[in-house]
């Protein structure tokens, strides 16, 4: 039974930094892509970066793109969302996600096929 527990998220200033974590338990995490979704209040939940298991290739979203950083340490079966120039919209439920359908782990930005999800963390960037 695959398990996903977030954590790391918390409130911080615009301009701040938060590391995000993802650790993975019932399975272990080499065979699997973790992506990173966020919802806001009001709006729908968007996936925002993935790494995949296939070669560690990784992919993020335009909003995100050289301000977030994912990385994955197996031997920890821990995936990780550095997230660093924190703006206000960037205020939302963050959560971790895998999925059971093989292709996702060639090709991670597949969102819809993300099957197994972690309760999430929430992150607020205000002053």
């Amino acid at each position: 039974q695959v398990q996903l527990v977030e954590s790391g998220g918390g409130l911080v200033q615009p301009g701040g930094s938060l590391r995000l974590s993802c650790e993975m338990s019932g399975v272990t995490l080499d065979y699997y892509a973790i992506g990173w979704f966020r919802q806001a209040p009001g709006k729908e939940r968007e996936g925002i970066s993935c790494i995949s298991s296939s070669d560690g290739s990784t992919y993020y979203t335009d909003s995100v793109k050289g301000r977030f950083t994912i990385s994955r340490d197996n031997a920890k079966n821990t995936v990780y969302l550095q997230m660093n120039s924190l703006k206000p919209e960037d205020t939302a439920v963050y959560f971790c996600a895998t999925s059971s359908w093989e292709r996702v782990n060639f090709y991670c930005s597949g969102w819809n096929l993300y099957n197994h999800w972690g309760q999430g963390t929430q992150v607020t960037v205000s002053s």
